[in-house]
């Protein structure tokens, strides 16, 4: 009885039909098919969020550099379907990037303008050379040269090589010039315009000689006494002498080599008074975050490279239009460096408005990313110089003494032999050059420090700007 009440109450399973029916025979538990969809759990809830958020931020800002980029290639692209003849020259234009202060890759201004300023170039068909500055002050040691030479070039002192001449390639200097002027010059941010500017200076009032640091710095040396001989130190006895007969003689002709070689046509050539007409520039933004404050800023960046591409997609299009303005600078701009860290009083207790530069004013706001630690870089580096001179004299004695055979070495100077006299000598020479040359570069990048101005530059330079502007 109580089987026959039971047999009922069984039910079959439900039947499966459409796609379950057909899932069922591979082999798939069937409890999995009867779950139901539901909402995870809170926390997969916000880790989703996140993800997806943060996943589809940088998915939305790679799509728009890629669209950015693209539309200016577009824009261009019509420029460089013209033909050239066999020899001739696509439009050329000089790349400056200096070294950011602080940063020890000294490639990074030329890593942006290759990132987001040369596709747009080569998408037009224009040709650009690069030049890094190594070290601060490079760029304005290299322009400062290049100026040198052509202004020999242009008052005859020096000539092409006839080799060069021969070369099927070979243009007269006048038609280098006008090629120049229908390229430009691209400053890749505001350390490279002060190396620029500095250099441009130089180049227009030094003197057209040849002029080597190491020859200057070695007649300087000539008249200190970091490398006399003190009466006291001498032996009696008769000894050795400390240098050859032979070497004695190579200095001395060295010395004379030194002083009678040294280029110095042209050194009656003054400066020019007026400065003819220079390739126009194109500013570039740029800034470079170093340290550990700057990451969240870094972080930031990441996600928003569309502005750069945008901003470098913007510069390489006024290049490539060449729509050009003189230079804004205000008339008698004052050249008095103002130290940053150490200002001066105002007068009366007001602070008077900073003088607005026009163009020199550029990038002005990359200032605020420099390190504030390398305001302390001429106090190390004259630090540095200290210690070395206190241990110079010991080092010194030892090289001599050595050279002498007025004692024997010890076990460590046989291992590792202490450098000679000439050495020394060398030694002192590459450091200086150092030292010297990081402090003359950091005065002239550093945050505060103005744009070196000269009154002939104004009707000289022109600078691209936006067809918009024009």
């Amino acid at each position: 009885m109580s089987a026959q009440n039971a047999e009922p109450s069984l039910k079959p399973p439900p039947k499966m039909a459409g796609m379950r029916t057909v899932l069922q025979y591979t082999g798939i538990p069937p409890s999995w098919l009867d779950k139901r969809p539901k909402l995870p759990s809170r926390n997969w809830l916000i880790f989703l969020s996140v993800t997806s958020t943060i996943l589809g931020y940088g998915v939305y800002d790679r799509r728009e550099c890629r669209r950015i980029q693209q539309e200016y290639i577009e824009k261009v692209q019509e420029l460089s379907e013209g033909p050239l003849q066999p020899l001739e020259e696509n439009r050329k234009v000089t790349v400056y990037g200096a070294k950011w202060p602080g940063d020890e890759d000294h490639q990074q201004a030329l890593k942006y303008f290759r990132k987001y300023v040369k596709p747009i170039l080569v998408a037009a068909a224009v040709d650009f050379d690069m030049y890094s500055g190594k070290y601060l002050g490079d760029i304005t040691k290299r322009v400062a040269e290049d100026i040198r030479l052509r202004r020999r070039l242009e008052a005859g002192i020096d000539d092409d090589s006839e080799h060069k001449k021969l070369l099927p390639t070979y243009k007269p200097l006048s038609e280098r010039k006008r090629a120049e002027l229908e390229g430009g010059i691209v400053l890749i941010g505001r350390p490279t315009l002060k190396e620029y500017m500095a250099g441009l200076k130089q180049g227009w009032t030094n003197g057209l000689e040849k002029v080597e640091p190491e020859d200057v710095l070695a007649r300087e040396f000539d008249e200190d006494h970091h490398f006399d001989e003190v009466d006291d130190d001498l032996p009696t006895q008769p000894e050795k002498p400390s240098y050859s007969p032979i070497f004695t003689m190579t200095s001395q002709a060295m010395q004379q080599k030194r002083t009678t070689s040294a280029d110095t046509t042209g050194s009656d050539v003054p400066p020019p008074s007026t400065i003819p007409q220079l390739p126009p520039i194109l500013l570039v933004p740029f800034s470079n975050r170093i340290g550990f404050t700057q990451i969240p800023l870094m972080i930031w960046d990441w996600f928003n490279k569309r502005h750069l591409v945008q901003s470098g997609s913007e510069a390489a299009y006024r290049l490539v239009l060449a729509n050009t303005r003189p230079i804004n600078v205000p008339e008698q701009p004052t050249t008095e460096f103002v130290d940053a860290e150490t200002p001066s009083e105002p007068q009366g207790g007001i602070t008077p408005p900073r003088q607005e530069m026009g163009d020199l004013d550029f990038d002005l706001s990359s200032e605020a990313v420099i390190k504030k630690s390398l305001n302390k870089l001429p106090a190390e580096v004259e630090e540095s110089r200290r210690k070395y001179y206190e241990k110079l004299p010991e080092r010194l004695a030892t090289a001599r003494a050595l050279s002498r055979g007025t004692r024997e070495p010890t076990k460590d100077e046989i291992a590792n032999p202490p450098p000679t006299e000439v050495e020394l000598r060398a030694e002192r020479m590459k450091k200086e050059l150092a030292w010297r040359r990081d402090v003359v570069g950091w005065n002239t990048v550093k945050p505060g420090a103005p744009v070196t101005w000269d009154e002939r530059f104004r009707e000289a330079i022109r600078i691209f700007i936006d067809p918009s502007e024009q």
